[in-house]
């Protein structure tokens, strides 16, 4: 198997190292989940319920509001790695820090939580470039407001990306906020072609609705010509396929072909089968504290099922139970076992 620039990757079907169930590429971010009032988000001029991103001295203005904040590692598409390896697979990150404190900090829980990722640290200014970092504004109603430095993240070149591990996963996972990023999206391209090279599967989250108003062309480009699965919330949804209603945004997703899941909250998820869509309800849960991570969970659970063989509604349903986790505290990683969660269910 040839790369298509001309290397050839150690990896692929027939590398002696077991498959891997997700390769996923993303912005190796640390959170910073602090609580706030609505009053305060509009103090700080931050959109409710958004995703901002801002210069390094914004990020660190914003954080003088932290108080008793707490630091976890984050980033959507590595979120979702933790949460395959969480249920029991197995999962690569592929991302760039600086050699900092933060991004000690995210190399040592994502490491610990089972994911295998090798950074490629960025050399040119570390000090003044940082590693990433996200602001989580938590209000009182538990939804998220988030304010996003990407830092190292913006510095990810094609060159960066691990042919040989791409080429061993089941399924390439794409985090939609890295095509704010030009040399990121060379990267994405780059690892695409080699996933389909190598037969797996090429997933894309949506991310955020004002991420797919900025990039609404690029992504149903690759709606036609690169992916198999698409993850997204009934906003994003709507506004991709400039549809009307929720239910004229899965009529259009169904015409893709793809294996789409569209996740609505407290409403659960619909997801699209040959048969036409499937209406899954939410996992309940007795009391949402955060909604951080939750599309990036679920996207764990479905993915998780779908590289074991499930059917897509079973899938669903995992992404559900796994979502219904990681709203149920602070953080957007599971604090609980999924696994052991998730065969109590019989989703196993």
């Amino acid at each position: 198997m040839s790369d298509p620039d001309g290397a050839h990757p150690d990896g692929g079907r027939d590398d002696p190292r077991p498959p891997l169930d997700l390769v996923a590429v993303g912005s190796a971010l640390v959170d910073v989940i602090i609580r706030a009032s609505v009053t305060d988000l509009a103090e700080l001029q931050l959109p409710k319920g958004s995703m901002s991103l801002v210069d390094r001295d914004r990020a660190e203005h914003i954080g003088t509001r932290a108080v008793d904040a707490i630091e976890r590692s984050g980033g959507s598409a590595a979120n979702t790695a933790v949460g395959v390896a969480s249920l029991g697979g197995s999962a690569a990150f592929v991302g760039k820090v600086v050699d900092d404190r933060l991004g000690k900090v995210f190399v040592e829980d994502l490491r610990a939580s089972g994911v295998v990722f090798e950074p490629v640290a960025d050399r040119s200014g570390d000090e003044q470039v940082g590693t990433g970092r996200c602001l989580v504004v938590v209000t009182e109603d538990a939804e998220r407001t988030m304010a996003t430095y990407l830092g190292a993240a913006t510095t990810i070149q094609p060159a960066d990306v691990p042919l040989d591990l791409v080429a061993r996963a089941q399924v390439l996972y794409l985090e939609g906020y890295l095509w704010d990023v030009p040399s990121a999206v060379e990267a994405m391209r780059r690892a695409v072609a080699v996933a389909h090279q190598a037969g797996a599967a090429v997933a894309l989250s949506l991310s955020d609705h004002w991420c797919v108003q900025r990039h609404r062309r690029q992504f149903l480009e690759l709606v036609r010509d690169d992916l198999d699965i698409l993850f997204g919330n009934e906003e994003e949804l709507i506004c991709l396929f400039d549809a009307p209603s929720f239910d004229a945004a899965v009529e259009a997703a169904l015409e893709t072909g793809l294996l789409v899941a569209a996740t609505r909250g407290p409403a659960g998820s619909v997801v699209t089968t040959p048969h036409g869509p499937v209406q899954i309800d939410a996992h309940p849960v007795r009391h949402v504290v955060d909604t951080t991570g939750a599309g990036d969970l679920y996207a764990a659970g479905f993915l998780y099922g779908l590289t074991h063989g499930a059917e897509p509604t079973r899938c669903a349903r995992l992404g559900s139970l796994c979502a219904a986790e990681v709203i149920a505290h602070l953080g957007a990683r599971p604090e609980a076992d999924l696994r052991a969660m998730a065969a109590t269910a019989g989703l196993l």
